[in-house]
């Protein structure tokens, strides 16, 4: 791709124009070509047209994978607006916050999906003072539930005739739920709009312009709004894609939530820059992801941890034709040793692990396609090109490889800042664009970047600074051991000492005090978990990550 090409629509019609045959994406029975998927976003920006979205306004958008995501999100960023994707997890209360938060002019809204009435957790009504009350600036809130393919364009892209919605714009008001505007109805309003306006619009956007604002997962109080530019993201995907070795004929299979930077930059905007089709899943099921596998003959399939030892544990592995597999990415604060070598020999023939961060457009450092097991199982790469990382002490300067430090980042990816919080903004990146990640790791001679921790989650033992990841790792290497996450709790006479919660692998058996001793032979006394927890599953957020704040409160009688 030309490096001028350097905004998410310029890029979407490139793909169009040199290869418009090509598949773009498989959703279900709905495959588009990227001439389709081009049409069908400019229906979006056409009907945004029509409803008087400026550029610059912030468009939100509450669903989960789907073909009628992207569509939104590329016509969103097409007109010129600010894409705010919202947590599929999120209930009234803090999607309320969100919205008023980002003062968001229109809301797409899968209502209903996985159960969830969002439509009634909001509040949305039909009033004057628009659909939903406390937030003014909220004009519109359209239903994309329907996932049907009546609504959509046909390959003329025109939306004048998207089929006969009949009066599906008011079926909230007659069944007592809360009324919005249907998918059809949205998509008409686009025919007073030609084509070619639409067109010039996305043409006038420019590298600079912000393209998103993604909120991050507020674990240490209210999400912060990050906002970053078409270039960023762009010119970070480039770099992404390059390191990975995604390529164009690649069939990648997008399972991360496109609310995460995993799944909608990693995902569906490495695809674009690289000519990959996108195969999408709203939710992981292991058995409904090894069908995709098979059917699709996947490729590509990035995705946190959980969803790789999942796989490897799957029942009914072997009865499947996985050997489409190439090319696996993974990434988090801590990703085992024993999970990277056991994924590469039983799976994938190329792994990289990848580290990044909603603030740095969700990538700072990533491994080579062709770095050797131990490179891949021990660190998170190196910074991609451009990026700059730095390991630093308290006191601010750079610390000589193999010392644990503070990890910064600089470059192109760091985020613009964070939405109308100027403190905030900077307390985390300082006068000369160093970025404080909060995340705590050394350098080794090579550049390459090992993560220990988060600097949150470090506890103290007896005057010990203990970094949960390195426990974790051990912990993942027992045989019995699915994955493992470690706190620190209280202590009357330590201050605090380790408690490790795991889940095991399927069959396998073990006990908290054979798991403790396995620890005590190989840490350091003041590392070894005080308590070990066997767990059937994790809380996990949206994401796949585990939720540790909701550990520090869970015990089990047969703790030891």
């Amino acid at each position: 791709m030309p490096v001028d090409e350097s905004t998410v629509p310029a890029v979407l019609a490139a793909a169009a124009e040199t290869c418009p045959d090509s598949e773009a994406l498989v959703d279900g029975d709905l495959r588009l070509t990227n001439r389709q998927l081009h049409e069908r976003a400019l229906a979006v920006t056409r009907s945004l047209m029509a409803l008087g979205v400026q550029r610059g306004e912030r468009v939100a958008l509450w669903a989960p994978n789907s073909a009628r995501w992207i569509t939104i999100a590329l016509g969103v960023l097409g007109v010129g607006a600010v894409l705010v994707p919202v947590n599929t997890r999120y209930k009234g209360d803090e999607a309320h916050w969100l919205l008023e938060k980002s003062r968001a002019r229109l809301l797409f809204v899968a209502d209903g999906f996985l159960g969830n009435d969002y439509l009634a957790m909001i509040g949305a009504v039909t009033g004057e003072r628009g659909p939903v009350p406390g937030l003014p600036e909220l004009a519109h809130v359209v239903d994309i539930a329907d996932e049907g393919d009546a609504g959509d364009p046909g390959d003329s892209g025109d939306p004048g005739d998207p089929g006969d919605p009949g009066d599906r714009a008011d079926r909230g008001a007659r069944s007592g739920r809360p009324r919005a505007t249907a998918w059809e109805a949205f998509l008409r309003l686009g025919a007073s709009v030609p084509a070619a306006d639409a067109a010039d619009r996305s043409s006038a956007v420019r590298e600079d312009d912000v393209s998103d604002v993604l909120f991050t997962s507020g674990t240490t109080g209210r999400p912060k709004g990050v906002m970053t530019t078409h270039r960023q993201n762009v010119l970070t995907y480039l770099a992404w894609s390059e390191r990975t070795g995604l390529t164009r004929g690649d069939r990648y299979l997008i399972i991360s939530p496109m609310f995460h930077c995993f799944g909608y930059k990693a995902g569906v905007l490495a695809c674009l820059l690289r000519g990959a089709t996108m195969v999408l899943q709203p939710v992981f099921d292991v058995a409904r992801t090894m069908r995709l596998i098979e059917d699709e003959t996947i490729t590509v399939l990035p995705g946190p941890p959980t969803v790789f030892t999942t796989l490897l544990d799957a029942p009914g592995r072997d009865r499947h034709d996985l050997s489409s597999l190439r090319l696996a990415v993974t990434g988090a604060a801590t990703v085992p040793v024993a999970l990277v070598k056991r994924v590469r020999a039983e799976l994938f023939p190329v792994v990289v692990t990848a580290y990044g961060l909603t603030e740095s457009c969700g990538t700072v450092t990533v491994c080579r396609a062709d770095d050797d097991d131990e490179t891949v199982a021990r660190t998170a790469g190196r910074p991609i090109d451009g990026v700059e990382v730095r390991v630093a002490g308290a006191d601010g300067r750079p610390l000589p490889p193999g010392e644990d430090g503070e990890v910064l980042v600089r470059g192109y990816n760091v985020m613009l800042g964070y939405l109308d919080d100027p403190r905030a903004t900077a307390d985390a990146v300082d006068d000369e664009g160093w970025l404080t990640t909060g995340d705590v790791g050394h350098l080794d001679e090579g550049g390459r970047l090992t993560l220990t921790g988060r600097s949150k989650e470090m506890f103290v033992v007896g005057g010990f600074n203990v970094y949960p990841a390195e426990i974790e790792q051990l912990l993942s290497r027992h045989d019995a051991v699915s994955e493992a996450a470690v706190v620190g709790v209280p202590d009357d006479r330590l201050g605090e000492v380790g408690r490790a919660y795991v889940t095991l692998r399927p069959g396998a058996e073990t006990t908290p005090a054979e798991l403790a001793g396995f620890c005590r032979t190989r840490l350091a006394n003041f590392k070894v978990p005080r308590e070990v927890v066997i767990l059937d599953a994790f809380p996990r957020n949206a994401a796949g990550k585990i939720r540790k704040t909701e550990l520090g409160v869970r015990t089990a009688p047969d703790a030891r």
